[in-house]
């Protein structure tokens, strides 16, 4: 069961969320500022944090990169009433992996927390599996009841890059930068040629899909 830490000073608001925690399966601790909620990951296992961002002693901007800057990868979803752009970026420039704004909706929240937790597992053990289908990060394949394929670099890494995220529209830009790097000559019609590789190697699989979004790019649909 996944322990989540709410870190809040308002006991309402913290009391609530841990409410909606529970209910909802999870096991949530509680910490009212960051410099508890530290000592607090020290001594129990935590498998995420949610944290606003204005608490009297630590923050959540400083409580979130003491963690950082001790790399650590503990997914963190920032809840906060500060709903400008400026305070978001900075949310995002300290570490945060996600950023949601007050009032909460609760199922809003739970899928969020179900998000996050699902991409760490997938960045932990460097593997998605799609039904009987996996990707495996570290030796570029892909397998399906033996049937072992290995992919050139780039087409596993947009493979496994629109699969990671199912269900999400990712730009022909988008998926330059990150795959070839934005400092690549490269025009975005090596992703086109790169998806139309894909999809003839998978074809006939039934487990997945990629799919073209018109005038926006691509994205992955898990079938099973």
């Amino acid at each position: 069961m996944f322990r989540i830490l709410v870190i809040d000073d308002d006991k309402n608001i913290n009391r609530y969320l841990c409410a909606v925690l529970k209910n909802a399966g999870y096991t949530p601790l509680s910490a009212e500022d960051g410099e508890e909620a530290l000592s607090l990951i020290g001594e129990e296992h935590v498998d995420l944090a949610v944290v606003d961002i204005m608490m009297p002693r630590l923050n959540g901007y400083d409580f979130t990169k003491t963690l950082r800057d001790a790399e650590s990868d503990l997914p963190i979803l920032m809840v906060s009433a500060m709903q400008l752009p400026e305070d978001k970026k900075r949310g995002f420039l300290v570490g945060t992996d996600d950023y949601m704004t007050k009032p909460i909706d609760p199922d809003e929240f739970l899928l969020r927390i179900k998000a996050l937790l699902r991409r760490a597992k997938i960045v932990n053990e460097r593997k998605i599996s799609v039904g009987d289908v996996v990707l495996d990060y570290d030796s570029l394949t892909v397998s399906k009841n033996g049937d072992v394929q290995e992919l050139p670099q780039k087409e596993f890494l947009l493979l496994y890059k629109l699969l990671s995220y199912p269900g999400k529209i990712f730009t022909r830009i988008q998926l330059m930068d990150e795959i070839w790097g934005a400092d690549c000559d490269t025009g975005w019609e090596t992703i086109t040629v790169h998806i139309g590789r894909l999809r003839k190697r998978f074809e006939g699989w039934e487990e997945f899909e990629i799919v073209s979004v018109r005038g926006l790019g691509y994205k992955a649909v898990r079938k099973v």
